[in-house]
């Protein structure tokens, strides 16, 4: 079972238990927002003994020599270690770690390591993304049974969540550009280590980030954002290509996606992208809602906002990210490399899905992590329909601040059961994101998604 929140936001989370219906928040709570808030909802001020520090702004400047295309230089290059989390010393931390984070000391005791290093709230955004935030903070609201949202734009739609639905939202809006190009891969390595690489081409666009955005428009036109992948490698699957259509009222629309198969040249609905259907080429180690920690639809869950907790998180992961590492640096039996990864305190949300009754999905609770400073969820804790712990997944992020955003750059997903793990966004040898794309709707229709297999 999860463990108690240890924070004052599990008082906060009972002050608001009885207003749990309402989405919009006063005025007064939203002027906050910027003063004891982050213009984003987190908490401003340092922690009781001063290990996770005061939010100051994030990074706000690329440091000297990084030009855009390059692979993001670490900024905190000089940290130390602060000391290594091992299952020799784990009691003596545990109650910053997940239970998924524990359980993986215990099935590799002799290999997973976490070295922590100081916490640097690094997480930051643009300014319109700020005054988007406040401005809609007072007439956000969720539709009904939480699966959609409207009356907000560009920002984060809850800075004050009350629910562990507006939470789940926040997440799922959290700013990561506008228009975006991703070059990258997975692998899912063998007991033994031995992978195979499968590449990606990856474009997004967010209409919801749009600068311009308005809730009517986005009312009217009913998309959050529009995604194609293409696999551009092995040569087996080169060419199968998906697009996406997320909607902002799923009631009212529910996702549309198209795949292209390479091998029959066509392409057809695939209304079963969503929920537990297997994700693109993983080896069956990750769900479809799995993509990005969490995504789609969470209408076959109930929600609950546990509070606030000091947990290690993956962040600043800009080791991992270098152009210096190859695959064969970062993957290894059972997980990947510690050497190479980089933990902190942060105080992160808690927020607990259980399965509808009357539902079905292969995970039956789920508990996220969610980065205060970010949204950005960092840790997930996967139960199976046993009630057993089945998966744990980790997001290592890091401001790519020449937009400047919070995001991934690897997300790990471990099966404990195989005792095997899916690393997906590796691209220490690929072309580095690009941001400054301009694409449009012509894009990613399903005519497009047929030249883009071809």
């Amino acid at each position: 079972m999860i463990k108690k929140p240890t924070l004052i936001a599990t008082a906060f989370c009972s002050l608001f238990a009885s207003h749990a219906a309402l989405a919009k928040i006063s005025p007064e709570e939203a002027a906050r927002l910027g003063k004891d808030l982050s213009p984003i909802g987190a908490e401003k001020a340092a922690n009781a003994d001063g290990s996770i520090p005061a939010w100051n702004g994030g990074i706000t400047a690329a440091p000297a020599g990084y030009e855009p295309g390059m692979h993001h230089l670490d900024p905190y290059a000089t940290d130390k270690v602060l000391f290594t989390i091992d299952k020799s010393n784990i009691d003596k931390y545990k109650e910053n770690l997940s239970p998924g984070q524990i359980a993986l000391f215990e099935a590799y005791p002799d290999t997973f390591k976490m070295p922590v290093y100081e916490t640097r709230r690094s997480a930051s955004f643009p300014q319109f993304v700020y005054d988007a935030t406040k401005k809609f903070a007072t007439s956000a609201e969720l539709v009904e049974g939480g699966n959609g949202i409207k009356s907000t734009a560009i920002g984060i739609p809850f800075p004050i969540p009350k629910t562990g639905l507006e939470a789940i939202w926040n997440h799922l809006l959290r700013y990561r550009g506008q228009s975006i190009e991703r070059f990258g891969g997975q692998a899912a390595p063998t007991a033994s280590g031995s992978y195979n690489y499968v590449g990606f081409d990856e474009q997004l666009l967010v209409k919801y980030s749009d600068p311009s955005a308005t809730p009517a428009e986005l009312q009217d036109s009913n998309i959050l954002f529009k995604f194609k992948q293409q696999v551009t490698e092995p040569a087996r699957l080169a060419g199968t290509a998906l697009l996406v259509h997320e909607t902002m009222d799923q009631i009212l629309t529910p996702r549309q996606a198209w795949t292209y198969n390479s091998g029959q040249r066509r392409v057809r609905r695939a209304p079963n992208v969503a929920y537990d259907a297997p994700g693109t080429a993983a080896d069956s180690l990750r769900t479809t809602d799995d993509f990005d920690i969490f995504n789609g639809s969470p209408n076959r869950y109930n929600w609950t906002l546990k509070g606030k907790q000091e947990l290690y998180i993956p962040y600043n992961s800009y080791k991992l990210h270098s152009d210096k590492l190859t695959y064969d640096d970062i993957l290894k039996p059972g997980h990947i490399n510690p050497e190479h990864t980089r933990y902190e305190k942060h105080r992160v949300w808690v927020v607990e899905a259980n399965l509808k009754d009357d539902t079905r999905h292969i995970y039956k609770k789920r508990v996220f992590y969610i980065d205060e400073d970010s949204w950005q969820v960092h840790v997930t804790d996967i139960y199976d329909n046993r009630d057993q712990l089945y998966r744990v997944a980790m997001a290592y992020g890091l401001n790519y601040y020449e937009v400047p955003t919070q995001w991934s750059t690897l997300e790990v997903y471990h099966d404990l059961n195989s005792r095997r793990y899916l690393a997906i966004g590796l691209d220490n040898q690929e072309k580095m994101y690009d941001f400054s794309q301009s694409f449009n709707d012509n894009e990613f229709t399903s005519s497009a998604l047929r030249r883009a297999g071809r």
